[in-house]
C-alpha cells in the first residue's frame, strides 16, 4: 500500500466463499457489487456446491470472477480466493451474509488513515433467513471491541477477545500473504476464520469500527452458529477443536516473529468449554488428559491472567470455574448456558460491562 495513499485509490477484493448456500449467495454477491467504494473486485469461490448455487452464479458471468472447485472446505475456498486477489484490502464474505453498501468505503478509510493496521473489524447486525433484522448484534453489547496493538492479549488469552466472524473483518492483503495458505487439514470443514482473526493481530495493529457494516444471517442451517441459546455439546466440541488447531499456529508465528509469549496459552472461554464438555459428555470430549481438577487449575490461572478486565471480573471467572468443577452435571449445564449465552443473563450484562477494565 503506497504511503499516504487516498482511501479512494485503495482496491478492495471481496471474496465470497460458498457451499450449498444457493438460497442466499446472490444476496451476498449483490451486496458486494453494490459497494459505494470506487475500486472493488468481487471474487466468488464455489466450493463444490451440489444445490442450485452454480446455476444462480452463472447469471453473473463477466461481472465477477468465479472459481468452481471441488469441495475442500472453507479453508480451501479462502486459499483459492486469495490467489486471485490483486488489491490492497481483502474482505472474506460468507455466502449467507451480506455487506452494507458503505462497508468497503469505511474499511478503506481506516486502512488509509493508519499504515500499521493489518485488520479492521466492524459490527454486524443479525438477520433471519428472509433478511429481516432480529434486533441482535455482534459482538454482544457488553463486550468492548478491541483496538490497537493486541499482540500481548492474543498470546495470553486469544479466545477471550471480542473478534468478529469471517464477514465482519477486512484484512491488509500483504498481511494475509504472510500467513497463507490456511492449513486445510486443521480446518477441514469450517473454522478457518479462527486462523485469520487470531494470527493477523501478531503482524500489526487492529481497528474496530463502531458502525454496522455487515449482516450475519441465522437461518437454521448455519455451519457453526447456534440456532437457540441452549447448550449444544457438538458445537462446543467443534469450538474446542478450532481452538486446539489455532493455538499451535499462534505459537509458531509468535516464535517466528520473536514475540514473547507464555509457555501455555490459556483462555477463559476455551477452558470453560473444555470443562463443560469433559463433565457432561466425557466419552466424547476431544482432548485426552483433561480432568475437572486440571481444568479448574488452568481456569484459575487464565482468570488471573486477564489484564483486560477488572479484579472483580477475574474473581467472577474464578468463582465460575470452581462452581462448575464441583457441581453436579445439571448445575454444570446451567452454569455453561449462563457463561456461553449472554441473552440468558441479560439482567447482569450491564454490570459485567462495567467490570471490563
Amino acid at each position: 500500500m503506497t504511503r499516504g495513499a487516498s482511501s479512494r485509490d485503495l482496491v478492495v477484493d471481496i471474496v465470497i466463499n460458498n457451499h450449498d448456500y444457493g438460497a442466499y449467495v446472490c444476496d451476498a454477491v449483490e451486496s458486494a457489487r453494490n459497494q459505494t467504494h470506487p475500486h472493488v473486485n468481487v471474487i466468488v469461490v464455489d466450493d463444490g456446491s451440489t444445490d442450485h448455487s452454480r446455476r444462480r452464479l452463472a447469471a453473473y458471468e463477466g461481472a465477477i470472477e468465479l472459481v468452481l472447485k471441488g469441495n475442500g472446505g472453507q479453508a480451501s475456498a479462502l486459499n483459492a480466493g486469495l490467489e486471485l486477489c490483486r488489491g490492497n484490502i481483502v474482505i472474506f464474505l460468507d455466502a449467507d451474509d451480506t455487506l452494507k453498501p458503505d462497508a468497503a468505503t469505511r474499511v478503506a478509510a481506516a486502512f488509509a488513515a493508519e499504515e500499521e493496521l493489518v485488520k479492521v473489524q466492524f459490527q454486524m447486525d443479525v438477520i433471519d433467513a428472509d433478511g429481516k433484522p432480529t434486533g441482535e448484534r455482534k459482538p454482544a453489547s457488553h463486550l468492548p471491541m478491541p483496538n490497537g496493538d493486541l499482540r500481548r492479549a492474543e498470546l495470553s488469552f486469544p479466545f477471550d477477545i471480542a473478534w468478529l466472524p469471517t464477514s465482519g473483518n477486512a484484512f491488509r492483503t500483504t498481511a494475509l500473504r504472510r500467513i497463507f495458505p490456511i492449513p486445510e487439514r486443521d480446518y477441514p470443514f469450517c473454522g478457518a476464520d479462527w486462523y485469520l482473526v487470531h494470527l493477523t493481530p501478531l503482524l500489526g495493529r487492529v481497528a474496530s469500527l463502531e458502525e454496522v457494516c455487515a449482516s450475519y444471517r441465522v437461518h437454521g442451517e448455519n455451519s457453526y452458529e447456534p440456532q437457540a441459546p441452549r447448550l449444544d455439546l457438538s458445537r462446543i466440541r467443534s469450538t474446542i477443536t478450532y481452538a486446539g488447531a489455532t493455538t499451535p499456529a499462534l505459537a509458531r508465528l509468535a516464535d517466528e516473529l520473536g514475540e514473547e509469549r507464555p509457555e501455555r496459552i490459556l483462555s477463559v472461554s476455551d477452558l470453560a468449554n473444555r470443562l463443560v464438555s469433559r463433565k457432561l459428555e466425557p466419552a466424547r470430549h476431544p482432548i485426552g488428559g483433561d480432568s475437572s481438577p486440571r481444568l479448574l487449575a488452568y481456569g484459575l490461572r487464565a482468570a488471573h491472567r486477564r489484564f483486560d478486565v477488572s479484579w472483580p471480573m477475574r474473581l467472577l471467572f474464578a468463582a465460575w470455574f470452581l462452581a462448575a468443577a464441583i457441581s453436579p452435571r445439571p448445575l454444570t449445564r446451567r452454569l455453561g448456558e449462563l457463561f456461553l449465552f449472554p441473552e440468558r443473563r441479560a439482567s447482569i450484562n450491564r454490570i459485567l460491562a462495567r467490570l471490563h477494565a
